[in-house]
């Protein structure tokens, strides 16, 4: 946690702040009709974080990550996930190559995991030993064949798109790695507005270039903002007891929770929240994360973690709801104040 006397300045924030605006404008312009999509993206990139983007085929989740690597000018690879790809093809394999002295000996070859940005094209795809094999480079940022660990680019992040589990050919994603991902973004429709645009601004669907990219130092400046991106004690309190109470056995539970979960977020899920959170203050120019950051990213952080059990299921509850419930219901504070009395933006911040 950052220490009080080190809380950024005005000053201090404002070219940060400039660059996330520079940024999102790009992605806006770009992408048509999904503005707060695009800023949560951002903040997992911020946060270091992986992402995992839900929704039916054609919304434009793969334009969605090219994009963003263009902006930042990382490197960028793509797997499209398919039933018959193997753990060799996502992190790379040995293969027996002869020497300048006669002699054969295993040479490794890159997968295509040794990058910036990976984008996991239909992830639930693939079969769950494939799916396995990002498991260790999404936590540990690293890749372990034959006793030999390999460290990744830095930095690194997983973008990956996912079906509806109830399209034909797709596999659940083990809770495993499911919970590497900081968020889960629900990719829905876009209105006929939006669509009315595409169609006459956008022949063919093309997407225009981008006409200014982010730089490695200026990334580097935006991860140190983040450094110092103060955390209040409440605050941090508040995301301990949120994620407390998504397990039916919290001691500030509810009913519904009690109910319908089986197993509860995790504590990786109360780190992201906190970074999220960091990275949510960040883009609206805060030097703090406040209650209403924390809020404003604890759907995205919890919806993918609840395991729900057969009664929600019966009951047509989603994780969404739930959430949504547990942070209505959940007093700030923790000082059980009537429900007419507010938090102060003081206290908040």
């Amino acid at each position: 946690m950052t220490e009080p006397s080190a809380i950024l300045t005005p000053e201090e924030m404002e070219p940060a702040v400039g660059l996330v605006r520079k940024v999102l404008d790009q992605l806006d312009r770009i992408l048509l009709g999904r503005k707060e999509l695009h800023r949560l993206v951002f903040i997992g990139i911020l946060s270091k974080g992986h992402v995992l983007l839900e929704g039916l085929p054609g919304l434009g989740k793969t334009a969605l990550v090219r994009t963003v690597g263009q902006i930042l000018r990382l490197q960028f690879k793509r797997i499209q996930f398919t039933p018959d790809l193997m753990p060799g093809d996502v992190l790379g394999t040995h293969i027996l190559q002869e020497t300048g002295s006669g002699q054969r000996e295993l040479v490794f070859q890159p997968g295509p995991v040794f990058t910036n940005l990976l984008l996991a094209d239909e992830i639930n795809r693939a079969s769950p030993k494939t799916q396995s094999a990002l498991l260790e480079t999404m936590q540990e940022n690293s890749v372990t064949l034959l006793g030999t660990t390999r460290p990744l680019p830095q930095p690194f992040f997983v973008l990956a798109s996912q079906n509806p589990i109830e399209l034909e050919g797709t596999y659940p994603l083990p809770e495993a790695q499911i919970d590497r991902f900081l968020f889960r973004l629900l990719f829905d429709q876009v209105d006929a507005e939006v669509l009315d645009r595409i169609i006459s601004e956008r022949r063919r669907g093309e997407l225009p270039a981008a006409d200014w990219q982010m730089g490695p130092a200026e990334l580097e400046q935006l991860y140190r903002t983040m450094d110092r991106i103060y955390l209040p004690r409440p605050v941090a309190r508040y995301i301990a007891r949120l994620v407390s109470a998504t397990h039916p056995g919290g001691a500030e539970a509810i009913e519904a929770v009690t109910r319908y979960v089986s197993y509860g977020a995790s504590p990786r899920a109360a780190i992201a929240i906190a970074e999220a959170a960091r990275g949510h203050a960040l883009i609206h120019g805060r030097p703090s994360a406040g209650f209403e950051d924390v809020q404003a990213v604890a759907q995205p952080v919890l919806n993918h973690r609840l395991i729900l059990n057969y009664q929600a299921r019966f009951d047509r509850i989603s994780a969404t709801q739930l959430v949504r419930d547990l942070i209505g219901r959940l007093d700030e504070t923790g000082l059980k104040l009537p429900g007419d009395v507010r938090v102060g933006t003081a206290m908040k911040s």
